[in-house]
């Protein structure tokens, strides 16, 4: 295989009619999807006379995003999900690096979009998808792109106050999807039910395996999460089998309590990734579903979604931690010590990954991009890079890895990747603010402590315009005087200690 394409165009070829993406409002055969892909990919060619060039997908939780993602590939480019509710700033923002050009919307997403027009020319899906195909140029377009050239590039949060854009290839997904479908034991029958949202990588999971096996995969509302009997209720009336979930929805499930009462009755497998995976939630799911399989994933976007997995075959502890397990296939895990070298067993290090899912790197950002892939230091005889995920962990008795810490501001919250620098910088950009940030892992909170006049309110109000809601603060905590050390910096590990001595739990 050399193009993702190639999964939609076997299974339309093999299930003309059978489901692919469904939402509220509308679904997807594997027939329509493909011939959507087909018009509304040569749409989007006659508009952008090149391959390889970014285009702006407006996402939302619907079907018609999966297939704009497809049509964009049919084009001989590639996608970068945008959050249809992201704040104008932060639009703008990513748009000024792209420099994209063309920016796809689908109906109901005409605000953003018009919001977006005067940077950038804009096309409605649906309208494109209204053109004639052209098979031809489709083609021609499509011999132009290589395996290891870019399929995605999805935006995280970064540490200077800017997005940061991570560009991923074809070749990466394609053994993502093939080792995926194998591990996982997916099948033709299976149907997924959507949780992460399309502009975070975790989708990545859903949309391939859809393509690739032939599955349904029903795009779950978002308001189901808020009412977990209702949740499981949609599961069961649409028959899901398999839960490619973020850690944190995984979580609420257990925490609502609603297993103790109520199950999904299909389910099969779960699969949980983003943040470390809690023994006491998956003791619970185990309790009300012991014939599922559960499977722990890790891996940063940098190394296509995911780079470790174990799957579950032993009891544990409420307290005790999960391994993230072993390499998926065609990676290698290393635990190197700040020398760059591996530590012993049962040693904390630096988690590093190489293998064919290493990103083309960070968009337009070569500094960032050279600082975190580098040459692997244990072999100096040719090129050969590794991808530094700034996560500690270590080898335990048993042969696996475990995840122990992140090095830096870098956090985990809500199933997302953050650098609380951005959350910084964004708040200190509020007339008469200074703040800090750090995060009570324990209650899975953001809490800025600020030095300001301006109210709750009026922070909350302001902050809403430069952050999603997903990166904003969740407490905010006022002190009089920042405290300075010795350095003349602000003293982030006496604030630390203050809040976390007050709240009586451990930092």
């Amino acid at each position: 295989m050399l193009n993702l394409l190639e999964y939609l165009e076997g299974s339309a070829r093999r299930l003309p009619g059978k489901p692919a993406f469904c939402d509220e409002g509308r679904a997807f055969t594997f027939g329509e999807l493909w011939d959507f892909a087909r018009r509304c990919g040569a749409a989007i060619a006659r508009r952008v006379n090149a391959v390889n060039r970014p285009i702006v997908v407006l996402t939302g939780r619907t079907a018609v995003t999966a297939a704009a993602f497809q049509a964009v590939l049919a084009s001989g480019n590639y996608y970068a999900p945008m959050d249809e509710a992201m704040p104008a700033a932060r639009m703008e923002a990513i748009l000024n690096q792209l420099q994209p050009p063309l920016v796809l919307y689908a109906p109901g997403q005409e605000e953003a979009a018009a919001r977006l027009a005067p940077l950038c020319p804009t096309l409605n899906v649906d309208e494109g998808a209204g053109e004639a195909p052209d098979d031809n140029l489709l083609e021609y377009r499509r011999a132009r792109v290589l395996d290891v050239d870019p399929a995605y590039a999805i935006f995280t949060s970064g540490s200077t106050g800017m997005p940061k854009g991570i560009v991923c290839h074809h070749r990466g997904v394609i053994d993502l999807a093939e080792w995926l479908a194998q591990a996982g034991r997916f099948t033709g029958d299976d149907v997924l039910g959507n949780q992460a949202p399309f502009y975070f990588d975790g989708s990545v999971k859903d949309v391939y395996m859809t393509l690739k096996c032939g599955c349904t995969c029903h795009i779950l509302p978002k308001k189901l999460f808020m009412f977990p009997k209702l949740l499981i209720d949609e599961l069961n009336r649409k028959k899901v089998t398999t839960l490619a979930w973020a850690t944190s929805a995984v979580h609420l499930v257990a925490s609502s309590g609603v297993l103790r009462q109520y199950r999904p009755e299909y389910l099969t497998k779960v699969l949980a990734g983003g943040e470390a995976l809690q023994a006491k939630a998956l003791n619970v799911w185990r309790s009300a579903l012991p014939k599922v399989r559960y499977i722990n994933l890790y891996g940063p976007t940098e190394t296509t979604v995911d780079a470790a997995w174990y799957e579950v075959d032993r009891e544990f502890a409420d307290g005790e931690s999960i391994p993230i397990g072993t390499a998926c296939r065609n990676t290698e895990l290393l635990v190197l010590g700040e020398d760059l070298r591996p530590v012993p067993d049962g040693q904390v290090g630096e988690i590093c990954i190489r293998g064919t899912g290493l990103a083309c790197g960070y968009y337009g950002d070569w500094d960032k991009t050279r600082a975190a892939f580098i040459q692997n230091p244990l072999n100096p005889n040719y090129t050969d890079l590794i991808y530094r995920t700034g996560d500690l962990g270590y080898w335990g008795e048993d042969g696996l890895l475990y995840f122990a810490a992140r090095q830096d501001g870098q956090i985990k919250h809500m199933g997302y990747r953050i650098e609380l620098g951005e959350v910084e910088t964004a708040l200190n950009g509020l007339d008469g603010m200074e703040a800090v940030c750090f995060f009570d892992r324990e209650r899975d909170k953001i809490v800025c402590v600020c030095r300001t006049a301006l109210t709750d309110k009026e922070i909350v109000g302001a902050i809403r315009e430069k952050l999603p809601r997903y990166m904003q603060p969740n407490l905010y905590r006022r002190v009089d005087a920042m405290p300075y050390n010795a350095n003349g910096k602000i003293d982030r590990v006496r604030l630390k200690e203050e809040y976390f001595g007050e709240t009586n739990h451990k930092i």
